[in-house]
C-alpha cells in the first residue's frame, strides 16, 4: 500500500512539473523574443501588413513563431486562437504563449505574446511594435491565452 502511494504522489508531482518549462528553455525563448523585438521595434501597425514597412499584430506573430521558433501559424487570429493549448490560470502562462484580447463592441481580436513579468509584445495599431503591460486596459479585453511552444 505504502509503494502505490508513493508511485501515485510520485505520478502527481512528475504532472505537475512537466507543465512547467525548464529554466533552460525560458532563458532561450527570452533571448529569441527579445531579439525579434529589436528587429521589430518601433515597426508601424499596417492592418493586412507583412513586412517592416508595416506590418498587424497576427502577422507579426506569424513571423516571430517562424523565424525563432519553426513552429507555422495561420495568417489571422481568428484562426491562430483555434491552436494550442488554453492556459486558464495566470500563473501557468510561459515565456512565448500567445495572449488573445476582445476589443470594442465590435470585439476586434487582437494577439501578442507573453513576455513575462505581466508583459506582452505587440504590434500595437497606436504605437506599432512595442512590449506593453497587461494591467489596466488590456487586463480588461484579455480574451484567452495559448500555449503554442
Amino acid at each position: 500500500m505504502l509503494k502505490v502511494l508513493f508511485l501515485l504522489c510520485l505520478l502527481i508531482l512528475t504532472g505537475c512539473s512537466a507543465a512547467k518549462i525548464s529554466e533552460k528553455e525560458r532563458q532561450y525563448r527570452i533571448v529569441e523574443i527579445s531579439s525579434f523585438y529589436g528587429d521589430w521595434k518601433g515597426t508601424k501597425y499596417v492592418l493586412g501588413g507583412t513586412s517592416k514597412s508595416g506590418i498587424d499584430c497576427s502577422a507579426f506573430m506569424q513571423q516571430l513563431y517562424i523565424e525563432r521558433f519553426k513552429v507555422e501559424l495561420p495568417r489571422t487570429t481568428e484562426k491562430m486562437v483555434l491552436h494550442g493549448e488554453k492556459v486558464k490560470k495566470r500563473e501557468k502562462w510561459e515565456v512565448g504563449d500567445l495572449v488573445f484580447f476582445k476589443i470594442g463592441r465590435k470585439k476586434v481580436r487582437h494577439v501578442g505574446v507573453y513576455v513575462g513579468d505581466n508583459k506582452f509584445l505587440h504590434a500595437s495599431t497606436s504605437r506599432g511594435v512595442i512590449i506593453s503591460d497587461l494591467n489596466g486596459y488590456w487586463n480588461n479585453h484579455l480574451w484567452m491565452v495559448k500555449k503554442i511552444l
